[in-house]
């Protein structure tokens, strides 16, 4: 019987055999149970279904994967950097003098009188007794709550008797009312200064100098800056892990994206390959696949590199098909294959979106590229 066989019945089981290496589920059809049932009464393993199932290959090149960036070293915190607190006092928490009520409007008396206790607190500052100079600047304050020099004079009385929380305090009232006072800047500079808030030390009176330079601003700036230089060189590098941080939490979840996309290309892939063997279309699947490349027309138009370009790219995506209805020379192949394979029925384009066979799962790809003769 063997001498009888025709060349191309040799050349269709080759292609049987090299669909089951390729594909080995195809064994377990159940029109195909006389073969397996005689493959092991040879002693032949045949894998289970699930071991052998395999997505259909793809000639598409596979996107290189981001390799997973290693991690970085956890940030540094403040306190790791060394700081010279020499001079820092702890604050003890003594109540601010009062303040000025905002909504008075001066008179030319109020002014006048203003200015004597103004006078008198300088007095005081001159002999030393700064608590007199508080209490004078507090009521010139009162009668002209509006002057932001009678709160920054105060906050330097303030300083002296180192009530630096009250120093800031007035610092704050003086700029809401005159933002480009120097002598405020550079107080509630010294200030922070002694409650080691280096940063705003150093920003105060830099500010401070800008606005209207001396000696004494400049001293204490150059006492802060070296502390307040580590500082900042500290913030930048942690501003600089923190996007860098950012910048990979951002790749690892374009990652993940890219991995969830592959994997559900994947399983498109591998239920469009096993419709193909295991769509459950009765006893006479594999003769309407062998009676796909038996057709002179389908096999001529796949010469053609247009149909099979198109047939590629509808077979990698179904719903690509609509890319092709005004083509009649690819529309009409596609149909033909799609009634070959069972979509006859749905009529038309866009009635062969019930999936097609993607013919470079097989090793070699089809017949009648296989090299040999083509099929009858």
């Amino acid at each position: 019987m063997a001498g009888n066989m025709m060349p191309e019945d040799v050349k269709r089981l080759q292609w049987f055999i090299n669909a089951c290496r390729s594909s080995p589920e195809i064994l377990h059809l159940p029109q195909l149970s006389f073969f397996k049932e005689y493959l092991l009464s040879l002693g032949a393993t045949i894998p289970t279904p699930e071991a052998s199932f395999k997505a259909p290959s793809s000639t598409k090149e596979e996107p290189m994967q981001e390799p997973t960036p290693e991690p970085e070293p956890e940030e540094e915190e403040e306190s790791d950097v060394e700081l010279d607190n020499q001079g820092v006092i702890e604050f003890e928490g003594e109540a601010p003098p009062e303040m000025g009520d905002t909504s008075k409007v001066p008179t030319e008396e109020d002014m006048d009188a203003a200015e004597e206790k103004r006078s008198e607190a300088m007095m005081g500052m001159s002999d030393g007794d700064f608590q007199k100079a508080v209490d004078c600047f507090t009521q010139a304050i009162k009668l002209n709550p509006g002057s932001a020099m009678l709160y920054a004079k105060r906050a330097n009385a303030l300083l002296k008797q180192k009530r630096v929380k009250a120093v800031i305090r007035d610092c704050d009232e003086a700029l809401k009312f005159n933002p480009d006072s120097a002598a405020a800047y550079k107080y509630r500079g010294r200030a922070h200064r002694l409650l080691g808030n280096w940063l705003e030390a150093a920003k105060d009176l830099r500010l401070a100098c800008k606005l209207d330079f001396d000696e004494q601003t400049d001293e204490w700036l150059k006492e802060v800056q070296p502390n307040a230089t580590k500082l900042e060189e500290h913030n930048r590098k942690y501003e600089r892990q923190r996007k860098d941080k950012e910048m990979r939490e951002k790749r690892e979840r374009v990652h993940k994206a890219q991995e969830e996309a592959r994997k559900a290309q994947a399983e498109q892939e591998k239920s469009q390959g096993s419709s193909f063997f295991m769509g459950g279309g009765g006893p006479d699947d594999m003769a309407g696949i062998g009676n796909l490349f038996k057709d002179p027309e389908i096999l001529a138009a796949m010469q053609d590199p247009e149909v099979a370009a198109a047939f590629q790219d509808v077979s990698s995506n179904p719903s690509n098909i609509f890319k092709y209805q005004s083509n009649p020379k690819v529309a009409s192949v596609i149909n033909k294959l799609v009634s070959k394979l069972g979509g006859g029925s749905c009529g038309g384009m866009p009635g062969g979106m019930g999936g097609f066979p993607n013919m470079d799962s097989f090793p070699g790809g089809p017949p009648s590229q296989s090299g040999g003769d083509d099929l009858d």
